[in-house]
């Protein structure tokens, strides 16, 4: 879909300030909007943004200060997924230089 907007110079100029584009940063807000309202989940808003990654879809949404409510299953299995990692990454590492 395609949205055409009237917007006063000086807005437009200042949201795209930053050296990205005014329908880059409508599109950011937008989903920013739908995540907090809670019309959009977190992987709808990933597909629309085309963030590949969960851990980069986090940290867009911290540098946006949305901090989601986590359950203490959703930390204690996060905190087990990053051990197995972290354990994984040691086995791979000593395989490597030996």
């Amino acid at each position: 879909m395609k949205l055409t907007l009237e917007l006063p110079e000086e807005f437009a100029r200042l949201m795209a300030d930053d050296g990205g584009s005014l329908p880059k940063a409508a599109l950011e807000a937008l989903v920013l909007e739908g995540i907090r309202s809670g019309r959009l989940t977190v992987a709808q808003a990933r597909a629309f943004l085309g963030i590949s990654s969960r851990y980069e879809m986090d940290g867009f949404l911290k540098a946006h200060d949305i901090l989601l409510p986590l359950t203490a299953e959703e930390v204690a299995r996060d905190a087990e997924t990053a051990l197995l990692h972290r354990s994984n990454d040691r086995r791979y590492r000593r395989h490597v230089t030996d």
